[in-house]
């Protein structure tokens, strides 16, 4: 059960109690009262009609209940009470402390202090009441807003835990073949394998890396696999970028070039090839891997592996602006990535 008193939630009560302090006493000293005593008088009312506000729509409403229907009855006819009896009683004991000097002033009839109290009380209801609804309103859309956040980080979060061990799986695959056939290039392939793992460990953690460090990845990588490959392989690599400082989320491109090793170059038998181009201009990003393939069903559709898969998850959590094209054509494999950097979610 809630506490009678939120201090967090006072708070808001407290400001607008504050709100309709200052506006009363305004009101008074423009038709001519003196400032002083329109303050002391108003501050007395004030601080009742806040704390009998407070106490209603934090204490008796979320106790309202059908199925005690006496309990919550009797509950609303207090309320009743604070609204009307009450407030004169709290007037007369500010008036007898000093507190409150204007009530016995007036030569006004006790039933028509009563309904001109309750009329006060009632509007000030009405004042409290919307902006309670507001303010718990919009609390509630920041706090669905903060789930949203951390839903999508915690899901980047698992592509990425999925993304990196497939790409080290691929890659340790690499080693064991050359070991398995006493390739002399295997210690060179293990250092290579170490930088890449030290950058994914110490520099891939965070949301952002520069452009610069993803083109030094994707170079180790290619340097990584022409160990496994003859001559006969042929790589070509470039980039154009405006500003290598640009941002962008960690191994985010590093799908597209594993995937034309992985699922094309490996299982192409006759003059295979890879070739990879980004360009980054006005936040516009470009990347684009055409590959040799040996596989073609005729009608043009691409399967997906995990890698792509991960990669459409990512940016669409990212986003907004993107474009993914696959295409397979005979002996060739082709994707173009479009991102519009100033799109991010």
């Amino acid at each position: 059960m809630r506490a009678l008193f939120d201090m967090k939630r006072f708070r808001l009560y407290a400001i607008l109690g504050l709100v309709m302090l200052a506006m009363c006493t305004f009101h008074e000293t423009h038709n001519g009262e003196n400032l002083g005593r329109a303050l002391l008088n108003n501050l007395w009312l004030a601080s009742y009609i806040t704390l009998v506000n407070y106490i209603f729509f934090e204490y008796a409403v979320p106790r309202l209940r059908w199925r005690r229907f006496f309990s919550s009855a009797l509950r609303i006819l207090l309320q009743f009470f604070l609204y009307t009896g009450g407030i004169q009683l709290w007037a007369m004991i500010g008036h007898a402390l000093y507190l409150n000097t204007d009530y016995m002033d007036k030569a006004v009839p006790l039933d028509q202090r009563m309904s001109e109290g309750a009329a006060y009380c009632f509007s000030t209801f009405v004042l409290f009441g919307i902006v309670r609804h507001i303010y718990l309103h919009v609390k509630l859309r920041q706090t669905a807003q903060q789930l949203r956040i951390e839903k999508q980080e915690a899901e980047l979060n698992y592509l990425k835990s999925q993304t990196n061990p497939h790409f080290l799986f691929n890659t340790l695959n690499n080693i064991y073949s050359l070991a398995r056939d006493k390739s002399d290039l295997a210690p060179e392939t293990i250092l290579r394998l170490s930088k890449i793992l030290r950058y994914m460990l110490y520099e891939a953690g965070g949301s952002y890396i520069a452009i610069e460090q993803e083109l030094k990845i994707i170079g180790d990588y290619i340097s990584l696999e022409k160990l496994r490959y003859d001559d006969t392989l042929r790589i070509n690599f470039n980039y154009d970028v405006e500003d290598m400082h640009q941002a962008l989320p960690p191994l985010l491109l590093m799908p597209l070039v594993e995937n034309a090793f992985k699922h094309g170059v490996s299982e192409t038998r006759y003059r295979p090839f890879v070739d990879i181009h980004l360009s980054v201009a006005s936040r516009q990003l470009a990347f684009t891997v055409r590959n040799s393939t040996e596989e073609y069903s005729g009608d043009g559709r691409v399967k997906e592996n995990i890698g792509l898969s991960n990669l459409r998850r990512q940016l669409e959590l990212l986003y907004k602006d993107y474009t993914v094209s696959l295409e397979q054509k005979p002996a060739e494999f082709s994707a173009l990535l479009k991102i519009n950097l100033a799109s991010h979610v």
